[in-house]
């Protein structure tokens, strides 16, 4: 079987308001304007693509959000969205590799976020067979290509692969291809999904 797992709060722990709290002590806009503020919008999911720099995209997004940050402190601001490892998934990823099952990463993420994780969490590469990013490929969930390449590169069916995501339009693009697809919606819904005899 392949099992594709998601990163940000599948296998790490992140939480965006820690990055609009560093972005408001830092240009002094209240932490309430910039929520209201943030959006996931067209310039965020460029960047996920790959589209534009992350000079680029931390003065566009400056620009939308009215606040005046040096490329530093954006860059401080934007790595604090990472909290901690979820060692109980690392443990499930060995336990599926050692039975012989392939393991990969399929995420949306950024050049930024690609000079703080796989340093501070090199467990998570040690762990899978192959790092499937958003930026390397051009592409993001939940366009059913990126899976498409997936599958194709791994050599699997959607019949034989399972996969764990944190965003129900991502879930849901994964089931509309015969992914065997589920919504992760705390630190124990892994636990749960694997316990017993559940690791097939």
């Amino acid at each position: 079987m392949l099992y594709i797992f998601d990163m940000g709060n599948v296998i790490i722990e992140i939480d965006f308001k820690r990055v609009l709290g560093v972005w408001s002590k830092l240009s002094g806009v209240p932490l309430a304007h910039l929520v209201e503020r943030f959006t996931m919008g067209e310039v965020f999911q460029q960047h996920e693509r790959g589209e534009i720099s992350d000079e680029d995209f931390a003065a566009q997004l400056c620009r939308e959000m009215g606040i005046a940050l040096s490329f530093e402190q954006f860059s401080a601001g934007w790595q604090s969205i990472f909290v901690s490892l979820r060692p109980e998934v690392i443990t499930i990823m060995k336990d599926l590799r050692a039975q012989g099952h392939r393991v990969v990463v399929l995420s949306n993420t950024n050049r930024l976020h690609l000079d703080h994780w796989p340093v501070h969490y090199p467990e998570i590469e040690q762990n899978v067979d192959a790092l499937y990013l958003s930026q390397d490929l051009g592409m993001r969930k939940p366009d059913p290509a990126i899976f498409q390449h997936v599958l194709e590169k791994e050599g699997f069916s959607p019949q034989e692969t399972v996969f764990f995501d944190d965003v129900a339009d991502n879930v849901n693009a994964a089931s509309a291809l015969g992914i065997q697809a589920f919504l992760v919606e705390d630190e124990q819904t892994l636990p749960r999904h694997f316990s017993g005899n559940q690791i097939t």
